[in-house]
């Protein structure tokens, strides 16, 4: 059996190490579950570049002890500049996915810092911005060792990102590829971070650090101004919520596909099933997340353009029809549209009860690919997601916000039990999510087991084109050959394989004991005290 961390005066998960050590330290420190968040999420964007940067989007959430979670979103609209004329002028068919039109989105996540840490206050929060990025400078200014999947993502992707402005001279060591194991420093963006923590948060999108992140995206080519940072605010939309398996799950609203990670779950509780790692547990999540996807393309996008009320499709009328659309024995024919993604996900409960689930993304690795040359921020391409022709709500039109696959998730349990989890991997998130809590939360297995289990796919997640159900080389062949009889285009992975994203989730008890769990394959930890 796989040991699961526990304690008791709080506790962290990320998918890198020094990362989780920044939020345990915070939390040493007699910082909270938010605080610790924040030290994680500064972190991740000094010691894991590829996967996440201050100059991405972020959603959170945050509850209090034995409260309901209430969301912040910080998700960065169109520029005014970014219209479809804008890239039909310059002789693009769709918005391009790596370079300076790329970057047409405001980056959001520094906002979502700020209205967490407002909300951390609440919480008896006292620790200063300073002392949260404390590890994150550090890391930037004294170097890092990098990462396998650094390495391997920056060697792969190299040929679309080299000429993104700023991009070789930051993350390329000498002129080449840096190896894993190699010193990597990030001074600018620890400068900035320096900044951020005496000016605030807020400086960063109408303050002195705006004019000089505005002046530097002109200098790239962005058609973000100073004026689309000064316009941006965090939000704070009511999560979405449905019953399932004596728990209530939590997750975040469109534009984010959270919906769909609360239906999938909600579809498959209603099929009954009994046994864990059985036919019907894959086939009928497979089965269920078709149902959720068709619904998500078909409505979600910025919710200000939305014609549907997302809350609908999660009354028991409608879960109870959509769940009669599943065939328990043979494959929904698939593919459907679907989508890239690179993300990080993190999660922190303090000894007190506080929970945050958090999910912070530039969309493909290392985004846009084009840094800030003074402040070393890579800017995100999450407004590559847009369309430049047909109506719905993901068409661009300045001012409209991307759709997202980003969705933080929490659960409340009957019982007592407070649940943070989530995931990075683009269209891998719902399922990935769904693979965790059906085999804790439904089935109960060991929280690290319900991680380190072998996954499944349906479609693309980021690094991979192909649109077929992914499975990891440990499934039991007898169940493969059944997912294939029922029709299912299986196409065989390695065995812990990053495609299946790198997971997290911490668990408190009634007792108030801890548990945590982290993805074997990221370069993660759970730590607790």
């Amino acid at each position: 059996m796989l040991n699961t961390p526990r304690a008791r005066r709080g506790m962290v998960t990320s998918p890198h190490h020094l990362a989780s050590e920044a939020g345990l330290r915070v939390l040493r420190d007699g910082g909270n579950a938010i605080e610790a968040t924040v030290a994680m999420a500064a972190a991740l964007a000094v010691v894991y570049p590829h996967m996440t940067s201050i100059g991405g989007d972020g959603f959170w959430l945050v509850a209090a002890p034995g409260k309901d979670p209430q969301a912040i979103e910080a998700c960065g609209a169109a520029a005014a500049k970014a219209s479809p004329e804008l890239y039909k002028a310059a002789g693009h068919k769709s918005i391009p996915w790596r370079g300076p039109l790329a970057a047409n989105t405001v980056a959001a996540t520094i906002s979502g810092w700020g209205a967490a840490l407002e909300h951390s206050k609440k919480l008896g929060g006292k620790l200063p911005l300073s002392r949260l990025v404390e590890d994150a400078v550090w890391h930037a200014e004294n170097g890092f060792a990098v990462t396998g999947s650094q390495e391997e993502l920056t060697r792969t992707k190299l040929a679309e990102l080299k000429d993104a402005p700023n991009f070789a001279a930051t993350f390329l060591l000498d002129g080449r590829v840096p190896r894993e194991g190699e010193v990597m420093k990030l001074p600018a963006l620890g400068a900035t971070l320096r900044k951020i923590a005496k000016a605030g948060t807020d400086d960063f999108y109408r303050g002195e650090l705006a004019k000089t992140i505005a002046a530097n995206l002109a200098a790239c080519g962005s058609p973000v101004s100073a004026d689309d940072l000064e316009r941006h605010r965090a939000g704070a939309p009511d999560p979405l919520s449905v019953p399932v398996a004596g728990a209530t799950l939590f997750n975040f609203p469109p534009p984010t596909q959270g919906l769909a990670s609360l239906m999938i779950l909600a579809l498959f509780d209603r099929l009954g099933v009994k046994q864990a790692e059985s036919f019907a547990h894959i086939h009928g999540i497979i089965e269920a997340t078709k149902q959720a996807f068709i619904v998500r393309d078909a409505i979600v996008g910025d919710p200000a353009a939305m014609t549907e009320n997302p809350r609908a499709y999660l009354e028991k009328g409608k879960l109870d029809a959509l769940a009669k659309r599943i065939d328990v024995k043979k494959a929904l024919p698939w593919p459907a549209p679907v989508d890239k993604g690179d993300t990080v996900w993190m999660g922190a409960i303090d000894g007190n009860g506080a929970a945050a689930s958090f999910i912070q993304s530039i969309y493909f690795e290392f985004g846009s690919g084009c840094v800030l040359p003074d402040l070393g921020v890579v800017w995100q391409n999450r407004g590559s997601s847009f369309q430049l022709s047909g109506t719905g709500p993901r068409v661009l039109v300045p001012g409209r916000k991307p759709f997202h696959t980003l969705n933080p998730a929490m659960a409340r349990f009957s019982d007592g039990r407070t649940m943070v989890y989530g995931t990075m991997g683009g269209e891998g998130q719902p399922q990935t999510q769904s693979a965790i809590f059906s085999r804790y939360g439904m089935f109960g297995q060991p929280l690290q087991a319900s991680i380190t289990a072998p996954r499944w796919l349906l479609g693309k997640t980021w690094g991979q084109e192909s649109v077929t159900l992914k499975l990891e080389g440990r499934f039991d062949p007898a169940l493969v050959n059944a997912l294939k009889k029922a029709g299912h285009d299986v196409e065989m992975l390695p065995d812990f394989t990053g495609t299946m994203g790198h997971a997290g989730a911490i668990v408190r008890h009634a007792d108030s004991v801890l548990e945590g769990a982290t993805d074997p394959r990221s370069d993660g930890a759970a730590m607790g005290y």
